[in-house]
């Protein structure tokens, strides 16, 4: 008979709900996040025969993600992240690798009588904008990204000359509402980078050329979108995009004598077409352990 093994693992605390103020000045800054730490290496023991030796518990992975957020800043998710890997890593001995996944929430400031208020803010809802850092003994990974981005355009979008077969019902059209809630990630080859002013330019870039792209398909869109960071971002080597269409579709108002010329959708959020693709250079260095996943099952 074979023999039975344990197979790959790992463990964790996610989710850790982490807001840091910063009030050193009476105009307070606000980091708002979620994150989520997962730690990597030989422990077969603690599996087979329960011996917790060698297993940090998830408890002080947790403490050690709200203390750094004091200790050692939180300014940037990626630093942020990157900082709490290589300590998981370089400090714990039986920690081979370690995976932080971040999310961040925005706020801006209120407005109060005209003017920006010093320490009240409004949740920002157009984005979440997330970060995913893997570290181990030889190497440092870090995939920035957003998800829930929600865009639309209301024509510039096409879907014409698809396959056909007998259960194709679908009209072809030339002039449509394009929508989606983008889900955007991009790995670095590098750590040397200017984290926020690189987010910012690679939403623009996204929104940008879901705006202005004659879209043929949501596809086309979509490696438009992929392109336009890569060519703009030598320090990126891949951009993977999944975007469910939103569909919009015209709805009949002819049992009441009204013509629907475009102005009239009914949305509808399910089922809907699930678009994703990676666009990458043909160069890229290979992404190792980049995008295996702390929520998730091992690759």
């Amino acid at each position: 008979m074979s023999e039975i093994i344990l197979g790959k693992n790992q463990y964790g605390k996610a989710e850790n709900r982490v807001v840091r103020i910063y009030r050193d000045t009476p105009r307070h800054e606000i980091h708002d996040i979620n994150v989520s730490t997962c730690l990597r290496g030989d422990f077969t023991a603690a599996h087979l025969v329960g011996d917790q030796s060698d297993v940090l518990p998830t408890d002080t992975q947790k403490q050690t993600a709200y203390a750094y957020a004091k200790e050692k800043g939180l300014l940037s998710i990626e630093d942020y992240g990157l900082t709490l890997a290589r300590h998981f890593v370089h400090d714990v001995a039986p920690v081979q690798a370690a995976r932080i996944e971040i999310d961040e929430y925005a706020w801006e400031r209120a407005i109060v009588d005209g003017a920006e208020h010093d320490h009240t803010w409004i949740r920002k809802g157009q984005e979440v904008r997330t970060a995913a850092i893997t570290v181990d003994a030889d190497s440092e990974y870090v995939v920035g990204g957003l998800k829930d981005l929600i865009v639309l355009k209301s024509t510039g979008s096409e879907f014409a000359g698809f396959l056909s077969d007998p259960y194709t019902i679908l009209e072809p059209t030339h002039d449509r509402v394009m929508a989606t809630s983008l889900v955007a990630q991009w790995r670095f080859t590098s750590t040397e980078v200017d984290w926020e002013t690189v987010y910012g330019q690679i939403k623009t870039a996204l929104i940008t050329q879901f705006a202005v792209v004659q879209s043929l398909a949501l596809q086309q869109t979509l490696f438009h979108m992929g392109r336009a960071v890569l060519e703009e971002h030598p320090q990126i080597a891949e951009v993977r995009l999944s975007a469910p269409n939103k569909h919009h579709f015209v709805y009949d108002l002819s049992p009441f004598g009204l013509e629907n010329n475009n102005e009239v959708f009914n949305a509808d959020d399910r089922p809907y077409g699930l678009i994703q693709a990676t666009v990458t250079r043909d160069d890229a260095p290979p992404a190792g352990p980049a995008w295996d996943l702390q929520q998730g099952w091992l690759a």
